[in-house]
């Protein structure tokens, strides 16, 4: 492209040069013609009218040749480009090669079917080590659209974002690495959410942990990729560590509020850049201390009472245990599947936000009438709901339940059940009435109903 671009620009500076020695021969022979008609007419020449007509005759021919070529360059230069052509391309001379030249410069033509992938392997830290990678690739007609860096001590591992052709399968891509000096690659597909870069994710996940400490362990979850997470409260087994530790697949970290939280992949290991992100997100986390939004909605009831819906935190521990003792044993016994021996151990789980998401419904006199739980639970999602028998059957539960499940699917849950008796009518009429596909399993009186998420359910949910 720099070639083409210089030879039609010396073309032009030779045209214009042209047009300006015609012009100053022409401006030259009138000058002379000029002079010479001036000395006849003083005398000092006996030929003059001869001489100046014999010179403005070629004078007059090199002007009027420069003018015509000007005036055509010129109407050419304003003319509308031709059919498909762009305007560059119509003013070209014969010959010329055009910058704007879509035939020159797109290149070779590309198979539009093309796929995303996430692919990782570990390089010798040494110069063109990575080099390597990327020419096979390239060779192949892979596209790199991202690229981190995870230092070793025996190597470096290479996270690449790649845009491969459709018919490309991953062995392929795979081999490509292994062959240029790679080792223990590993690769998945991607989607769209993995083109933001890693400022911009890192950030994202700040913002969305420092708004609200339930988003911990979800904002651990899109920064590490395909894991599950599970927190233990302290006091039991593996819920106290003395400090924070990675052992390849595992990552453990102390919660702020108490306990342990365990990272695991199936066969990745953990990075120490990785296990770093982690721990800067645990450590913000543990500054701001315990934050719940603050946002409210209210609902009217059918026969007109007004109710409302707010999150619920460890602060609401009182109001949630005299809602308990205003519930019947039955409505206990849905709830829990059994008798409840030490309910405020169950609430002080169940309100921390580091185990999920609870949203409480109170009356106008503030009053705690219901308790909806979206808890986490590893890589699956539980949801629970609670309401006072005085207030059951009149759409609270109901109500509840389609907040959670818009919830779950802002948050990238594919699914959520819930656990009940069989006999528990009301919980299983809810879970119909969410017009989802469900899955029912049932073993010994207790019943799991399963319901898969569609993105169209996430409404506006109450975070």
């Amino acid at each position: 492209m720099p070639d083409l671009t210089y030879a039609t620009t010396n073309s032009r500076r030779l045209r214009h040069h042209w047009h300006r020695g015609t012009v100053g021969l022409a401006a030259l022979l009138v000058a002379v013609a000029t002079a010479d008609l001036i000395a006849g007419l003083a005398g000092l020449t006996r030929h003059a009218a001869d001489g100046a007509v014999l010179l403005d005759t070629p004078a007059a021919a090199l002007i009027a040749t420069a003018g015509l070529h000007t005036w055509r360059a010129r109407r050419r230069g304003h003319s509308p480009p031709p059919a498909g052509g762009t305007a560059a391309t119509a003013t070209a001379e014969p010959g010329e090669s055009s910058a704007a030249d879509p035939a020159r410069d797109a290149g070779p033509v590309r198979n539009a079917g093309t796929a995303l992938w996430r692919m990782r392997t570990t390089v010798r830290d040494r110069p063109g080590s990575l080099a390597a990678v990327t020419t096979a690739l390239a060779a192949r007609d892979v596209d790199i659209l991202t690229l981190q860096t995870h230092p070793l001590t025996d190597g470096t591992v290479d996270e690449f974002l790649l845009r491969a052709p459709a018919e490309l399968p991953a062995g392929e891509l795979t081999r490509a690495a292994d062959t240029a000096g790679g080792r223990d690659t590993w690769i998945e597909r991607a989607d769209a959410h993995d083109l933001v870069d890693t400022p911009t994710r890192m950030l994202t996940l700040a913002t969305r942990t420092a708004m609200d400490a339930a988003e911990l362990p979800l904002s651990l979850r899109q920064l590490l990729g395909r894991c599950t997470i599970r927190s233990t409260p302290s006091g039991q087994p593996g819920g106290d560590i003395a400090e924070d530790a990675l052992e390849e697949t595992v990552m453990r970290l102390r919660d702020p509020a108490g306990g342990t939280i365990t990272v695991e992949r199936a066969c990745l290991p953990f990075t120490p850049t990785e296990f770093a992100r982690a721990r800067a997100l645990v450590e913000l986390d543990d500054r701001l201390g315990v934050r719940v939004p603050g946002h409210r909605a209210v609902l009217t009831l059918p026969e007109g009472n007004e109710i409302t819906v707010r999150r619920a935190g460890p602060e609401d521990l009182a109001a949630a245990r005299d809602l308990h003792l205003r519930c019947s044993p039955a409505t206990l016994a849905h709830r829990y599947h059994g008798p409840v021996a030490d309910v405020d151990r169950y609430l002080t789980h169940l309100l921390s936000p580091r185990f999920g998401r609870t949203l409480a419904a109170e009356t106008v006199s503030g009053r705690v009438v219901a308790l909806a739980h979206l808890l986490w639970d590893g890589d699956e999602t539980e949801v629970a709901l609670l309401v006072e028998d005085a207030w059951q059957r009149r759409g609270i539960g109901l109500e509840l339940l389609r907040r959670l499940v818009a919830q779950a699917v802002e948050d990238g849950c594919g699914c959520v059940y819930a656990v009940t008796r069989s006999t528990n009518t009301a919980m299983i009429a809810a879970m119909r009435r969410l017009d989802l596909p469900l899955d029912y399993q049932v073993e010994d009186g207790t019943l799991v109903i399963t319901a898969t998420l569609s993105p169209a359910e996430a409404s506006a949910p109450l975070r």
